[in-house]
């Protein structure tokens, strides 16, 4: 046991044998408040980037998941508007993290939700597709694919998928870098990366929704993005089921 850890140890067993002498009073309760919040906030505690959390030797893997959060924040204006709506989208095919092939002509049928995003482990790209991986039974209600894509490589996406629970296609648009998202003319020439961009594709794979942040750090409203989607898939609805 580490000195750290003895001398809490001590302190805890001080506190405890000091506070059945208390009698009951607001006093005691503060007090016992206080001493919680210094537990829960121990216990939440996450390590640095490159520190193991205090108290502990190994850094797990709920640690490695919160990384974004000491990350520095990616900022920046849009630099691309994107393709038209009413426009065929553009075939692609890219390798998921298990270096399978993947197409956007696997997905006809289905309306597909393609999130072009800057990087892994970045803030707002971990909390943007963690919101997408909530949200799954909504985007399968509605006949919907989400398919995400960065520059990053199969390597980097399977790892981060693990640790953020992501179920749902990362593609890699690692070589040619970029490819994909010029053709979706939302690549960034400045950053090496791609806006952070949606385009809404119904089952033909026509592109009838597009929005790209007009700050990096911004996330897409979900709210208006469901909204479109509720649409697109009322077409999907025979008139006389309607």
């Amino acid at each position: 046991m580490s000195p750290h850890s003895q001398r809490l140890e001590e302190l805890e067993s001080r506190f405890s044998q000091l506070s059945q002498k208390l009698k009951d009073s607001p006093e005691k309760e503060a007090i016992s408040i206080l001493h919680a919040i210094i537990h829960e906030e121990r216990r939440q505690r996450v390590a640095q980037p490159g520190e193991p959390p205090a108290g502990r030797s190994q850094v797990t893997l709920e640690d490695i998941a919160n990384l974004y959060k000491f990350a520095p924040p990616m900022e920046g204006k849009a630099e691309n508007k994107g393709l038209p709506t009413g426009v065929a989208a553009p075939a692609f095919s890219l390798p998921d993290p298990a270096g399978k092939q993947v197409s956007l002509d696997d997905f006809r049928g289905q309306n597909v939700v393609l999130v072009f995003y800057p990087l892994d482990w970045s803030p707002a790209c971990s909390d943007q597709l963690s919101l997408y991986q909530s949200e799954l039974g909504e985007f399968e209600r509605l006949n919907a694919q989400v398919v995400a894509i960065s520059v990053d490589s199969i390597y980097s996406h399977g790892a981060w998928a693990a640790v953020r629970g992501l179920d749902f296609p990362l593609l890699a648009d690692f070589h040619p870098k970029g490819e994909v998202a010029r053709r979706y003319q939302v690549f960034r020439e400045t950053g090496g990366f791609s806006e952070r961009a949606l385009y809404l594709l119904d089952r033909e794979g026509i592109i009838r929704y597009v929005t790209i942040s007009p700050e990096l750090h911004m996330i897409p409203d979900i709210y208006e993005l469901m909204q479109q989607l509720e649409e697109l898939a009322s077409r999907d609805v025979p008139a006389k089921e309607r």
